[in-house]
């Protein structure tokens, strides 16, 4: 018999876990700042480069890249070598995005605050960034499916399909959208033009929301709900069906992005039919994580983790019942250019994405140091100040939101507006501070979450986890 043992490469995994808090923690900072100046313009310093033009995209670059990028490196790079009982394959590549990664982030922080920007939305790093961000981004794949190519089981498990196919997806997405022609080193323009520019970039666009922001985070939920529960996932055949059902359906869904524009109508509509089919697979998600605690419900009393994992799955649900509603025509007439859009868009980000992520960490970084969590209360704490800073943030969006769209719309009988833009740029004044306060709580939360996980690996030691290898007959 072979009683010989092998070890799990954590190295990377480690790096990737600890740059989730310090970018989540940056990225957040900026947010509620440029909340900040939207109700106190003042704030914008009378700076250029502290202007809310040049700090937004640095905010979502920061959070969607840094902070949920992170993330899913380091949990996917955990999870695949869990699930495939397997090392990482290529481990010198898995350093290398890692500090390739980091260096794409850096480079973001200085060129967006500069005013270097591609004026793309969520694609806003100049050509020679995009060239570095696609090499690291191969690499990713790589790694990954080299690992999976590797596995030592025949099974593929749920969650590697759905961080497989955020790779994929991803990959295409980013080098059909940032197609450019480069003028100088810093300056580049777009190969389309006109409605196809809008087009190309309304599918990148909702599909990195669709890929990066969903795919990849429910890989997340299929592994560590189930882990941190004790329960196998509540129905396995119907995460296969949630994976190909979204797969194919989400792809088509960012016209609805471009209603009321120069966009064909016959391309709204399919993009708005799309966007209601897919409230059917997310729902199906959502209620496949949920139902994982059946039997279980009574830990959600007293695991801190698990509140956070089932909460952000709750968010999901509700922002994919929300954005299909969104996407209807006569209801994107009163929704399009409000903040109902940014209440929307943070319900996902900050329920769904953040919270998943934050769950994920505290159950990955103290096994990663070979160690337990400092403190659960302060774990406790943290849902409790996040979660009422998310309500806060979403429902003033929301009210400030369909307010200025009844505003805008509002009209004499004889045909003129009843409001001027200044007016209902006041009436939006109130709601703004509150989203300042609940971001602020938000953060607040993340500053409590980097206490907490300096004291654990301050008390843990970073050690491979060891695994018997199989044993096999001579």
């Amino acid at each position: 018999m072979n009683d010989e043992t092998m070890t799990y490469d954590y190295s990377v995994v480690r790096l990737f876990a600890l740059s989730t808090i310090v970018l989540g923690v940056f990225g957040m900072m900026i947010g509620v700042l440029i909340a900040s100046q939207m109700a106190w313009p003042v704030l914008n310093f009378d700076t250029p480069w502290l202007s809310f033009g040049r700090l937004r995209p640095l905010h979502t670059n920061t959070v969607i890249f840094g902070f949920g990028g992170s993330a899913l490196f380091a949990t996917s790079y955990y999870v695949v070598q869990r699930t495939c009982h397997t090392r990482l394959f290529a481990p010198a590549l898995a350093k290398f995005t890692f500090y390739g990664w980091m260096l794409v982030i850096a480079c973001a922080a200085i060129t967006l605050p500069l005013g270097y920007t591609s004026s793309k939305e969520y694609a806003e790093l100049e050509w020679p960034i995009d060239i570095l961000l696609t090499i690291v981004w191969l690499s990713y794949a790589v790694v990954f499916f080299g690992t999976i190519a590797k596995r030592r089981v025949s099974h593929i498990y749920v969650a590697n399909w759905f961080f497989g196919s955020f790779i994929l997806t991803v990959a295409m997405l980013h080098v059909v959208n940032s197609a450019a022609l480069p003028v100088s080193f810093l300056k580049s323009y777009s190969v389309y033009s006109g409605v196809q520019d809008a087009m190309v970039q309304w599918w990148y666009g909702h599909n990195a929301v669709g890929f990066f922001l969903t795919a990849g985070f429910l890989g997340i939920m299929y592994y560590f709900i189930p882990k941190q529960a004790g329960r196998p996932v509540y129905s396995y055949r119907l995460s296969v069906v949630h994976f190909w059902s979204l797969s194919f359906t989400y792809i088509w869904a960012g016209p609805h992005h471009l209603h009321y524009t120069a966009l064909p109508d016959w391309t709204q509509s399919l993009g708005m039919a799309f966007s209601l089919i897919l409230l059917a697979p997310s729902w199906g998600g959502m209620i496949n994580g949920v139902m994982t605690l059946s039997g279980a419900w009574g830990k959600l009393r007293t695991d801190p983790i698990l509140k956070f994992l089932i909460v952000s799955v709750s968010f999901y649900g509700m922002s994919t019942f929300e954005g299909p509603m969104m996407a209807i025509k006569t209801v994107n007439a009163l929704s399009h250019y409000t903040d109902w859009t940014i209440g929307h868009v943070h319900s996902g980000a900050l329920g769904w994405v953040a919270m998943v992520s934050i769950g994920a960490m505290y159950f990955l970084i103290p096994k990663l140091f070979n160690t337990k969590i400092y403190s659960e209360k302060l774990i406790e704490t943290h849902f409790w100040i996040a979660t009422i800073g998310i309500v806060l943030y979403i429902t003033s969006m929301w009210i400030s939101g369909i307010m200025q769209g009844l505003m805008w719309r509002a009209i004499n009988s004889d045909g003129t507006l009843t409001y001027s833009f200044v007016e209902s740029v006041q009436a939006m004044h109130p709601f703004y501070i509150i989203r300042t306060g609940g971001g602020a709580l938000f953060l607040m939360g993340m500053f409590i979450m980097a206490y907490n996980i300096v004291k654990t690996v301050m008390q843990g030691k970073s050690v491979p986890a060891v695994i018997p290898e199989p044993q096999v007959a001579h």
